[in-house]
């Protein structure tokens, strides 16, 4: 059990180590020859330029100017100077939106610790129950939390109150929020510059027809159905094997000129590999030799596969991204069902070209229950089977694990210093450690599940991750961590005394969490600024890949906000935030600081390093808000439980109304906000429609659109432009194969649609 002297020890290595990463992020950013690195932004705007062209070849490398030193902070204020509006032009509505997730923490948690501290502490610090009570372990922080108050106190009416005031205050706040991002989600559509999406939906699920082809069919469709609409199509091909031939190639082109520069810096000698995989065995070649032959291959293997894509009928899947001449035509179809058979002919919005993984396009409709079903049971297996080794982990980072693993330990951590750096320091660093493969584990099954933009995939993630964390972070680190504590104080006492020891235990892993928002929250905050993984990774590549400023450029990684770990990660703070902070005040200024760093640094990131793979609109706010409600009732029915335990026996009835109350605040809110983020009012279409064509009355919109959702493989090639569609506008009844096609242009919506 970590007392203060062992939180202050955790927080002075922590401290130490974030201002050690600021530092050196401080004096790197400054040298030119890391200015890619700290500053890829706005390279990729062609704003900014390289400093290394020019000046003594020492300059080229190093930052001689020591008056930039004295300044080495200032990126601090520079990346709050940037207003919400420009800063939504520069990096995007998601960026801007997932900053303020941060800043809404400081909104619910700052006036709520400054109350809970006031009020909360003095009343838990005076209660004096803890010393009374045998065979329990605690520490000083522990006499700052609610286990401190003698059971059947009045003084639990103060936390009764707090807990209304908290969670009324937090309703205000999260409401307004939610006003907000509505707000500025349709002010974001509303004024945004001309894109594909706009005017496209994917159609998903086209039935077969035996008379037509899969493009025929969707142009037949939509010409009968949406006949003052439709402008163009584009089919889907399941390209999935060429782009996996293209990647290939790619990564033996880095491998070619990574040889050829290094021959080039020695031409004495010719460099060889082995010609078994990776290189590490195999016989001896000449590399050039070796990589150019390998890519000669491949290029042919790619030139069948992209002639066998495009002539075989049976690489055309069932689905097509179907464009319209304005927005309203667009968010009609979007928006409604297309045929009597509710399961073909199924639209959706589509994603920006950017957003669309193209991989899954080719799932099967019919097999994505079947996939989503089998990753459902997947999930449950690994959340709660992963908690085992979590368990073990937790029992051993403390000494008494360490100990009874390692007892020729026992002299070295029964030291003073040791021993507070193993309590303080050791639990949180050992759960960050064990969750760093998760992430990519949790994308796969996404992915797996079929959707098919990265946008989606990335809230599925975050779906998945959040509930692990709540299940295997939270739950498993105050269930499996307090019960392996206090295992003989259970087994001792009488049964009428579990209640109240469970009652009592619950806030003692407030330490831990101290311990962990330190270790991940503080000093993981200030090694994302470091960026030290893309530092060395483009000084390799430009050591070794770099010959043109193309090279360099694509040897830039500028990263993005990713979202399916980030932002299930903040939720664990609010979570802690709102279970603790009636239960254990103390813990809330730790909150505060991550909400405040992080703030501070995610944004200096968006506006000079992330770039975004993608454009969603902030359409995952709602997932946002749903997951800070589920935080709330969660936090609730625990303070109920805790209360019982504490023979208050009066507050369940009041304490009750607290997630009844939540509940229907969510309802509220979903009804009068969440449709802003799902749908778009036909109103706002019609509005942007009727303005763009006073404004631009020769558009050629079937010219921009035509070559918008291309497989990206098909795209800068001659074979690409077969795969454009080119129909017939003059009039959308269309020819049709079929043998008996009387009736079939107004009821080709009905087409075997009762049974498929």
């Amino acid at each position: 059990m970590a007392n203060l002297q062992d939180i202050g020890l955790s927080a002075a290595i922590n401290i130490l180590s974030a201002l050690a990463f600021l530092v050196a992020f401080a004096i790197l950013r400054l040298q030119p020859v890391n200015d890619r690195v700290y500053f890829p932004k706005w390279y990729l705007k062609g704003i900014r330029g390289s400093p290394t062209r020019s000046g003594t070849f020492v300059k080229q490398f190093v930052n001689l100017d020591f008056q930039t030193y004295l300044r080495f902070l200032n990126w601090m204020p520079a990346a709050l100077k940037m207003p919400e509006p420009e800063l939504i032009d520069h990096a995007g509505l998601d960026s801007t939106a997932f900053i303020r997730i941060y800043l809404l923490g400081l909104k619910i948690f700052v006036p709520i610790t400054s109350l809970a501290l006031v009020v909360l502490v003095p009343v838990n610090w005076t209660g004096k129950t803890l010393e009374t009570i045998q065979n329990v372990t605690f520490s000083d922080i522990d006499k700052l939390s609610i286990s401190n108050v003698p059971s059947g106190s009045d003084r639990f009416w103060a936390h009764l109150v707090m807990a209304y005031v908290f969670t009324f205050w937090t309703f205000f706040v999260l409401y307004n929020e939610y006003k907000i991002m509505a707000n500025m989600r349709l002010k974001f559509l509303a004024y945004e510059n001309r894109r594909p999406d706009q005017f496209t939906v994917l159609v998903r699920n086209v039935p077969p027809d035996t008379d037509e082809s899969v493009s025929e069919h969707v142009e037949h469709f939509f010409c009968v159905n949406h006949p003052d609409n439709y402008l163009t199509h584009q089919v889907v091909y399941n390209a999935n094997e060429l782009a996996s031939l293209v990647e290939r190639k790619k990564s033996l082109q880095n491998w070619l000129t990574y040889y050829q520069n290094k021959y080039e810096r020695n031409s004495s000698k010719r460099p060889t590999t082995k010609s078994g995989p990776w290189g590490l065995w195999g016989n001896k070649v000449d590399a050039i030799d070796y990589y150019s032959s390998e890519i000669e291959k491949l290029s042919k293997e790619e030139e069948v596969e992209r002639q066998r894509v495009i002539s075989d009928p049976n690489a055309i899947v069932p689905a097509a991204f179907v464009s319209f001449k304005g927005r309203w035509g667009a968010a009609v179809c979007a928006q409604t069902q297309q045929s009597r058979n509710p399961t073909i002919w199924l639209t959706e919005w589509a994603p920006e070209p950017r957003d669309v993984y193209w991989p899954n396009l080719a799932v099967p409709y019919f097999a994505l229950t079947i996939r989503r079903l089998l990753m459902a049971v997947a999930l449950f297996f690994l959340t709660f089977f992963f908690m085992i080794p979590i368990a073990f982990v937790q029992s051993l980072a403390n000494i008494e694990g360490i100990e009874r693993v390692l007892p020729f330990l026992k002299p070295l951590i029964e030291k003073p210093t040791v021993k507070s750096l193993v309590q303080g320091f050791l639990p949180g660093i050992a759960l960050k450690i064990f969750l760093i493969l998760l992430p990519t584990i949790l994308m796969l099954m996404s992915k797996i599940e079929g959707y098919t933009s990265l946008s989606s995939l990335e809230r599925r993630s975050a779906g998945k991750y959040h509930l692990f964390i709540f299940v295997n972070v939270f739950l498993g680190s105050i269930i499996t961590g307090t019960a392996l504590q206090q295992l003989k104080t259970f087994l001792k006492e009488a049964p009428t005394e579990f209640p109240k020891t469970v009652g009592v235990s619950i806030p003692m892993k407030a330490t831990f969490f101290i311990t962990y928002i330190m270790v991940d929250g503080w000093a993981g905050i200030a090694a994302e600024v470091l960026r030290l993984v893309p530092l060395i990774i483009f000084h390799l590549k430009n050591s070794f890949l770099v010959k043109t400023d193309k090279d360099r450029e694509q040897a830039m990684d500028p990263g993005c906000l990713t979202f399916a770990t980030s932002e299930p990660r903040i939720q664990l703070y609010f979570l802690l935030g709102f279970v603790y902070c009636v239960i254990t005040p103390i813990l809330l200024p730790f909150i505060i600081v991550f909400f405040a760093f992080a703030y501070l640094v995610f944004r200096h990131q968006i506006i000079n390093v992330y770039d975004q793979k993608y454009e969603s609109g902030a359409t995952f706010w709602p997932d946002v808000h749903r997951r800070l409600i589920i935080g709330m009732i969660i936090s609730q029915l625990l303070l109920m439980g805790l209360m019982s335990t504490k023979n208050a026996e009066n507050s369940t009835p009041l304490l009750i109304v607290l997630p009844i109350l939540t509940i229907w605040f969510h309802i509220f809110c979903k009804g009068r906000f969440e449709s802003a983020f799902v749908k778009f009012p036909l109103e706002e279409a019609m509005v942007k429609d009727t303005l763009e064509k006073a404004t631009e009355p020769n558009l050629n919109l079937k010219a921009y659109l035509q070559d918008a959702y291309v497989h990206p493989v098909f795209k800068g090639g001659d074979l690409y432009k077969h795969l454009v569609i080119d129909e017939e506008e003059s009039s959308p009844l269309v020819p049709t194969k079929r043998k008996s096609d009387r009736g079939s242009k107004l009821n080709s919506g009905r087409n075997s649609d009762v049974d498929q």
